[in-house]
């Protein structure tokens, strides 16, 4: 018996040090190298702090900065998920209502992801026509002229992957650091 049980220990801790050690450490040797700011959670700087990360969306609810998409979990990293209501849902048709209501007068057609939440809840990225809706309401908190904002929506706007894959999305946190660069003159 005993002569079963070591070669199935030293195989154990053989695997165990190749699969549970070794390779995580290659792997992340690898990553660190390759892609050090996507390894390290594609972190945004600014002086000297961390504000945010380019992959997790984060809620902007001053008047002067654009509003990112409505979020189910409050944008908790650690609670990624949508609100899990379906399309016959009565409670996410008034969700959708009174997001629809509290955007608009009704004379204005409110971009889908603005009345919506993402399936994640954590989607850093907005439409276009979601990010252009919102310029008038900037232009009016911070004096910026429209035609100003529209440009710098224009210029933050990320086409899709080889002009086929995915649509056209803004990041919300790269626009509004660019919106307070532009008002304090700097890149």
């Amino acid at each position: 018996m005993i002569a079963q049980i070591r070669p199935a220990l030293v195989l154990l801790v053989l695997l165990s040090l190749v699969t549970g050690l070794a390779y995580p450490l290659a792997i992340t040797g690898i990553a660190q190298a390759a892609f050090p700011v996507q390894a390290n959670g594609s972190l945004v700087h600014r002086d000297g702090a961390i504000v945010g990360s380019d992959l997790i969306g984060q809620a902007f609810a001053g008047d002067g900065y654009f509003h990112s998409r409505p979020s189910a979990v409050g944008y908790d990293a650690a609670g990624s998920g949508g609100t899990n209501l379906g399309a016959t849902s009565a409670v996410l048709a008034e969700d959708v209502a009174a997001r629809v209501s509290a955007l608009s007068d009704g004379d204005e057609a409110v971009p889908a992801d603005a009345a919506t939440a993402s399936g994640s809840g954590l989607d850093p990225h907005i439409s276009p026509a979601f990010a252009q809706f919102q310029v008038p309401r900037i232009a009016a908190e911070r004096g910026i002229d429209e035609p100003e904002l529209t440009a710098l929506v224009t210029r933050h706007t990320q086409l899709p992957l080889l002009g086929i894959f995915g649509e056209p999305v803004v990041n919300v946190l790269e626009l509004n650091l660019a919106l307070d660069d532009l008002e304090t003159g700097g890149n």
